[in-house]
């Protein structure tokens, strides 16, 4: 599903623009060539607020090429004769390559900025639940499920004692190392015969966090940082718990 997500805005860009320049025929003569070359602006920025880099792209070289082909003399060719026509072709593409380039960058960041406010709720949640002094089980539980939803994991279940030796597992810098071996998580995900998430309290581990990936699907090293803070909140309940 997610890959047929990403492949989506790609196809709006091969398939929408044309249909789009297409549309706009009957206006050639009626209305200056740089109007239709806003409007065909329009629909790349369109294309571009799926916050895809490379439909956007499709997008602004799509629309620069049927721009030419429909709009500029000699008509239905790729040649144009007017030197006017291929400066407006020209600023097409160099504008819709920036515009889309620009509404990537901007959707992206207010998606980072979500989820940092969203990795911050996770957090707090954590800690209310040990101010409150619920039980142990419960945090964990809830924890568990905090990080199933923020690593994408298919499952995730607590082991007391020490973790199996030859599993990958997270560092406290939010890399992924199995053995001497560094592990990208941004390309590659989670390994998928699962990853310790190691949970310490005053000092001393306390147990893991098996995390099982869904296999292809990339981890973030800051979702993973917070996953250790979350780990972090468990390890300081069963701390509090073994002082009383």
């Amino acid at each position: 599903m997610t890959d047929r997500l990403r492949l989506w805005p790609v196809v709006a860009a091969v398939l929408g623009i044309p249909l789009v320049a297409a549309a706009l025929i009957p206006l050639r003569g009626h209305i200056e060539n740089t109007n239709i070359a806003l409007i065909l602006v329009v629909a790349v920025v369109a294309v571009a607020l799926s916050a895809n880099r490379l439909a956007a792209a499709a997008a602004a070289l799509s629309a620069a090429f049927w721009f030419d082909f429909f709009f500029t003399v000699p008509f239905n060719s790729p040649t144009i004769a007017s030197g006017e026509d291929a400066l407006t072709a020209g600023l097409l593409l160099v504008v819709g390559l920036v515009v889309g380039e620009l509404s990537v960058w901007a959707l992206r960041q207010r998606d980072e900025a979500h989820r940092g406010r969203v990795d911050v709720a996770r957090i707090h949640q954590a800690a209310e639940l040990m101010a409150r002094g619920e039980p142990s089980a419960r945090l964990v539980s809830a924890v568990a499920a905090e990080l199933c939803d923020l690593l994408f994991l298919r499952d995730c279940r607590f082991e007391p004692g020490p973790a199996d030796p030859l599993l990958p597992r997270v560092e406290g810098d939010g890399t992924v190392r199995w053995g001497d071996l560094g592990w990208s998580t941004e390309s590659l995900g989670l390994p998928s015969k699962g990853v310790v998430l190691e949970v310490t309290g005053n000092g001393q581990a306390a147990g893991s966090f098996i995390l099982l990936p869904t296999p292809g699907r990339e981890v973030g090293q800051e979702r993973l940082v917070v996953a250790i803070a979350l780990a972090d909140q468990v390890g300081a309940a069963f701390s509090a718990a073994s002082t009383t």
